[in-house]
């Protein structure tokens, strides 16, 4: 049975998680590392550490190990992974992300994209308290 793949927008993380999931994948991205050195450098237990190789794999956001699960590696690039990780809710206002939707880069449309669909609604309409 194959792996259900995951939007990662609909990810829910916590700052403290993504942050150590972005310190993870930089850790990771220079090349393989023991995971004893993982679990010194992000202050976790190898239960915390497996928990999040397991976060990271919903991401689709692969990590590998060496024959003898040595080392763990980023499979693919860094940047690749980056894109996949969801960034935790910025705590921003209406006014605010519709001030930062206003450029042209593929980010700036696809915040005024779901900035769009938040204010108007499934059907199209403005979205009105129920």
């Amino acid at each position: 049975m194959g792996r259900k793949k995951v939007d990662a927008a609909a990810v829910s993380l916590t700052s403290l998680r993504a942050a150590r999931l972005y310190r993870l994948l930089t850790l990771l991205g220079p090349g393989p590392q023991t995971r004893g050195f993982l679990l010194r450098r992000l202050k976790l237990d190898v239960r915390g550490f497996y928990r999040d190789l397991e976060a990271l794999r919903t991401l689709d956001i692969k990590v590998t190990t060496t024959s003898d699960e040595a080392r763990y590696a980023l499979a693919g690039e860094l940047d690749d992974a980056l894109a996949k990780l969801p960034f935790p809710d910025p705590g921003l206002n209406v006014r605010d992300a519709l001030e930062l939707a206003k450029g042209s880069t593929a980010a700036h449309r696809k915040l005024k994209q779901r900035v769009n669909s938040f204010l108007n609604g499934p059907r199209g309409g403005p979205n009105k308290p129920r």
